[in-house]
């Protein structure tokens, strides 16, 4: 599994949203989106912290859910687009790593990532960072998967719940690959979500 650190996320944000799953802008993609966010989060509103979050399309799904929602990007083109997306929302964007997100003593009802974990050299170490920055009965939203057939990167759902096992909790895992409504088109890889309940 690799990952090129050195891919330039500022010049990739202005065409970011062109795939259906990143900006959402297909009506049927929108909904089924909205609909697991619906059913992976907690009761709104809540504090949710969207780690990765690009140009804000989950983002702006939990805040129109009626979140309070803080954003976090290590690229300054993603978070502008994002702030752009969600002016107006109960909603903060800050540049970042998500690995260590500057929100200082804050704590979150939900932290939700999707396809960043992956990317980050101490996974363990990350998860459970995340893990204390969540407030007594928060949850890890995971999404993740493995891509690609001839290098595959990402990170297998039997090795994420292993990672999480040790920092106790409810762990669920939810299978997305036969969802196309997700991705905007039929997949044959793996992607899942992970929800884990702190305990």
């Amino acid at each position: 599994m690799t990952y090129d650190s050195a891919y330039d996320w500022d010049a990739a944000a202005a065409a970011f949203d062109e795939e259906p799953d990143h900006g959402l802008r297909d009506p049927r993609v929108r909904a089924a989106w909205a609909g697991r966010l619906r059913d992976w989060l907690p009761a709104a509103p809540a504090d949710v912290l969207d780690l990765g979050c690009g140009t804000g399309s989950l983002s702006l799904l939990a805040a129109e859910q009626g979140h309070r929602v803080t954003g976090v990007d290590r690229s300054r083109a993603m978070v502008t687009l994002a702030r752009e997306k969600l002016a107006g929302r109960d909603a903060v964007f800050l540049c970042g790593d998500a690995a260590a997100p500057p929100v200082g003593e804050q704590r979150f009802d939900a932290v939700l990532v999707r396809h960043v974990l992956w990317t980050l050299p101490d996974p363990g170490r990350v998860l459970r960072h995340w893990r204390g920055l969540l407030r007594p009965g928060g949850r890890l939203v995971l999404v993740e998967g493995v891509w690609g057939t001839v290098s595959p990167v990402g990170i297998p759902a039997d090795r994420l719940t292993a990672l999480l096992a040790p920092l106790g909790g409810q762990v669920c895992l939810e299978r997305l690959s036969g969802d196309p409504a997700l991705w905007g088109r039929e997949v044959d890889d793996e992607r899942y979500a992970v929800v884990a309940l702190s305990g």
